[in-house]
């Protein structure tokens, strides 16, 4: 097993019940998920990936250890509110040249962290506070992470005929009521057709389909837009295949995927980290991956780091985009914070 710094507790996954200890090796090569056992994955919106084998898996609840202490510094946006409204009407400029039809728009916020505070009990608030379906916790000694997101990126599951299924389930729209505008139904749509046009390269022709178009879903504080997106995979598709195809995840992207990269490559001052990446597990063909939306982490450099961000179409408001990022993180950010959910935190 690796050694771990004696600061720090031992390395530890879980995510929707199922948990894995006693890490055997740390990747950056994708081959490794081709190779038999557990992986656990930090694949970052752009950048070098994770992969960490470990040796113990089972199915369990998440174990909690000790109390947060709450985060007391304020939080820094690596924007501020003027500067992210200019960054949506510069988006909307590129659309009206025609050089893209959808970008997200995010930012990065910061706050201090002592070190060797832990995130794992962080991640107990989370789940007793804003339970998502795709929750996860990893301690590596690179990085730490407590994510409450409530998208799928990507789940694979074999079938008995040997054929390996896959399902993307594409966030775009937010409101905090079941009312959404057009903008959120045609941005959706958008991000359907890029989901389909991604899973086509590596699915067998014609079985890429849309079982779920438009669902809306509850989560806490907010309602969102939710579809879904299926295919079979074809015959002996390596994974260094699937995250060619895949990466970076569409929704949180833009469209089309390259020109949106390019916009938000020349936007945006933070790197995003394992925000907007795929953060899961893949194991022996099987993967659960999730987007790394409402997620924090702490890459050991003294700071605490939450994404959040809109996307952002022709029809979009600037002012609202950003109550929309407001919207997303104030619940989460109040919990890290210690403070009451129903707290208004501004940044």
């Amino acid at each position: 097993m690796l050694e771990f710094a004696k600061t720090h507790s031992e390395p530890y996954f879980w995510m929707a019940g199922k948990s894995a200890r006693n890490c055997l090796e740390i990747r950056h090569d994708v081959a490794a998920l081709d190779e038999p056992g557990f992986w656990a994955v930090i694949a970052p919106f752009v950048g070098e990936p994770t992969f960490a084998r470990f040796e113990t898996v089972s199915e369990s609840e998440f174990v909690g250890e000790g109390s947060w202490p709450g985060i007391a510094a304020n939080w820094e946006s690596s924007f501020s509110r003027n500067e992210y409204l200019n960054y949506v009407e510069t988006i909307r400029n590129e659309i009206a040249d025609g050089w893209v039809y959808q970008v997200n728009a995010c930012r990065i916020l910061s706050a201090p962290i002592p070190d060797g505070v832990s995130l794992r009990p962080l991640m107990s608030d989370l789940l007793e506070n804003n339970p998502a379906p795709h929750s996860l916790y990893l301690n590596l000694p690179t990085m730490e992470i407590a994510s409450a997101s409530p998208e799928l990126f990507m789940r694979v599951t074999k079938t008995a005929q040997g054929e390996r299924n896959v399902i993307s389930s594409p966030i775009k729209g937010t409101s905090a009521t079941s009312e959404f505008l057009e903008k959120d139904l045609a941005e959706n749509v958008m991000i359907v057709d890029l989901i389909r046009n991604d899973l086509s390269v590596i699915c067998e022709t014609g079985t890429v389909a849309v079982p779920r178009l438009l669902g809306i879903e509850k989560h806490p504080g907010l309602y969102h837009l939710v579809s879904d997106v299926s295919g079979t995979l074809r015959k002996n598709i390596s994974w260094a295949d699937i995250f060619a195809a895949m990466m970076a995840p569409g929704s949180v992207s833009g469209a089309p995927k390259s020109s949106a990269l390019e916009v938000i490559s020349r936007m945006e001052p933070s790197s995003r980290g394992p925000y907007c990446g795929a953060i899961g597990w893949v194991c022996d063909g099987d993967a659960n991956l999730a987007v790394g939306i409402r997620t924090f982490w702490n890459q050991r450099d003294g700071y605490l780091r939450f994404g959040t961000g809109a996307g952002i179409t022709w029809g979009s408001n600037a002012p609202s985009e950003w109550e929309e990022t407001e919207l997303k993180a104030n619940r989460l950010i109040a919990i890290a914070s210690g403070k009451t959910i129903e707290s208004a935190v501004k940044f």
